[in-house]
């Protein structure tokens, strides 16, 4: 163990950093006493400090006058990472905001502790990017380079599950083999690992570009984004007949990271000339409304809280819009999110029984399944999960924290 390595679980949708004292676990409250923050940021219009974790949201809520961004992880590894545009009166790149959230987070753990920190050891998924192995490579060193503009002199990588798996060995038994199912913002990732005395040996690691904010997507567009009028008709300027409405801006209004990117003169008039041909008017009418007020986000909270409410087994649950136009909403059912997220479940099966294969073990000599990451919750992944290992036991690790624990556990390695 070293004094100067600080633990960082840079999440897609949540952050957490902790260090090892004494042999023990330290999460270090980087968030108001909580031990993990929001992966998002606000930059006020008129410049200012960027705010960071629940005040960014706090700042979009309140109806401040500014950019709020989520989801940068996403981006690492694509040509957006640095491209630069005015935000908050200067012109940054998502690498530049990146550097700058890491940042924060090294400050806020160094007056936490007391201590300086030089060094760090990241989590990462096991792949950034499916099948794209220099995208993914790209990623990582477009990451390297962030935590060393944010003033670490040195950085190492652990993938996630393993990490995961060197926090949470201990629910299996002894000598029995464990599954890690991973399922964070962006990737699902898995590790097979076997239980010892010294901690868990890994077997084999195995990743996807798939994750919870995949799954808001999926929600967005089949609840949310009919209300504005996606999947509706446009009347053609000249001539008879019907167009359909184009997907493009709709699936990017569902995707996280991209919502700050439509607020565009051209996007904005593309909708209000849609507006003028629809059939639908009033639910183009919507889109426009969501453009002209930088609404997306706002929508992305809502159907976020709507999935959460349907995978709690609520038959009550919505998309509330109210704030697009009063007394809007769209209902979410258990059976609703069901079908909008089956898509999704052979991926996450097909990248598990990979994991397995690659691993020599078979599923029924799983004795252990732990569920690790905050989308982890939604019960496509539990009952895809017990389908494929039915011999195992379901555990439920620390969600949030069991990566960043692990990566405090592993900053005891020798070097």
């Amino acid at each position: 163990m070293a004094d100067d390595i600080l633990a960082i679980d840079f999440g897609t949708s949540n952050s957490a950093a902790a260090i090892l004292q004494d042999g023990q676990v330290r999460r270090i409250p980087i968030e108001h006493g909580a031990d993990t923050l929001p992966t998002a940021v606000f930059f006020p219009t008129r410049g200012g400090s960027m705010r960071i974790g629940a005040a960014a949201a706090e700042a979009l809520i309140e109806g401040d006058d500014g950019r709020y961004m989520r989801a940068l992880k996403s981006v690492l590894g694509t040509s957006l990472v640095h491209e630069t545009r005015l935000i908050g009166g200067k012109r940054r790149s998502i690498a530049d905001i990146v550097a700058d959230f890491l940042r924060e987070v090294k400050s806020r753990a160094e007056t936490a502790t007391g201590q300086r920190f030089t060094r760090a050891l990241s989590g990462r998924p096991v792949h950034f990017h499916s099948n794209a192995p220099e995208r993914d490579a790209q990623a990582e060193d477009d990451l390297r380079a962030c935590y060393h503009a944010a003033g670490f002199d040195e950085v190492s990588f652990l993938v996630e599950p393993e990490a995961a798996a060197l926090a949470s060995h201990g629910l299996g038994r002894a000598g029995g083999l464990g599954l890690i199912v991973d399922i964070g913002g962006g990737t699902s990732d898995f590790s097979v690992y076997r239980s010892e005395a010294t901690g868990a040996r890994i077997l084999a690691n195995h990743g996807i570009r798939l994750g919870g904010t995949d799954f808001d997507h999926a929600v967005s567009m089949t609840h949310a984004m009919p209300a504005l009028g996606h999947g509706s008709e446009l009347r053609r300027e000249m001539g008879e007949g019907l167009l359909p409405v184009p997907n493009a801006v709709y699936s990017e209004l569902a995707t996280w990271a991209r919502i700050p990117f439509l607020y565009t003169p051209e996007t904005r008039r593309m909708a209000q000339n849609m507006a003028k041909l629809a059939v639908d008017r009033a639910a183009m009418s919507r889109l426009v409304t969501v453009l002209d007020e930088e609404l997306g986000h706002e929508l992305a909270f809502a159907v976020e809280r709507g999935k959460i409410a349907a995978n709690g087994g609520s038959n009550d649950a919505g998309i509330r819009m109210g704030f697009i136009e009063p007394g809007l909403t769209r209902a979410v059912t258990p059976t609703s999110l069901h079908d909008a997220l089956a898509q999704y479940r052979d991926d996450l099966t097909q990248a598990a029984r990979e994991t397995l294969d690659m691993a020599g073990v078979t599923p029924d000599q799983i004795e252990s399944v732990v569920l690790v990451g905050g989308s982890s919750l939604m019960e496509l992944v539990s009952r895809a999960a017990q389908d494929l290992c039915p011999q195992a036991g379901l555990e439920r690790s620390e969600a949030f924290t069991a990566v960043v624990d692990g990566l405090a556990l592993a900053t005891a390695r020798p070097a």
